[in-house]
């Protein structure tokens, strides 16, 4: 029977070292490791961060909305009541929807709706489409309800 390895068989006694892989950063931070570190006694590094977790500001608080009124206008514009009554009024004696008055002007009808329940701010090319296609003035009657 022929012999699978030729010449002479050793063995090899030289030591095999197996490194355990560094630890990652996260890991280093997990709580139970932090604990398990301390309880060993191995040497753990603490660093308190500047402001760390703190949300106070050192600077005296001012109420957000006085300061939003401050900066920012009051509120703005909305329809007139006797514009939303104009429009409703010559959209009905023109026998026509709001969404086929909407599609004449070429806006959605959500526009219409909202002059004519009077949610919307003035816009002076809306209104004037609006004029066009109903043959009423509407600009210049624009004022806070």
């Amino acid at each position: 029977m022929p012999n699978r390895f030729p010449g002479a068989l050793s063995q090899d006694w030289e030591p095999v070292v197996l490194h355990k892989s560094k630890p990652k950063a996260q890991d280093l931070r997990d709580p139970k490791a932090v604990n398990k570190a301390i309880l060993s006694g191995a040497p753990v590094q603490t660093v308190k961060k500047f402001d760390a977790g703190s949300n106070k500001k050192t600077a005296p608080i001012v109420n957000a909305r006085k300061l939003e009124e401050g900066t920012e206008p009051a509120a703005l514009d909305k329809v007139s009541t006797e514009v939303r009554q104009l429009i409703q009024k010559a959209r009905l004696e023109k026998k026509m929807s709001q969404a086929e008055l909407a599609k004449q002007i070429n806006e959605r009808p959500q526009v219409v709706q909202e002059y004519e329940s009077g949610k919307a701010v003035p816009n002076q090319m809306v209104l004037a489409k609006m004029e066009k296609v109903l043959g009423v003035k509407l600009r210049g009657k624009i004022s806070k309800s």
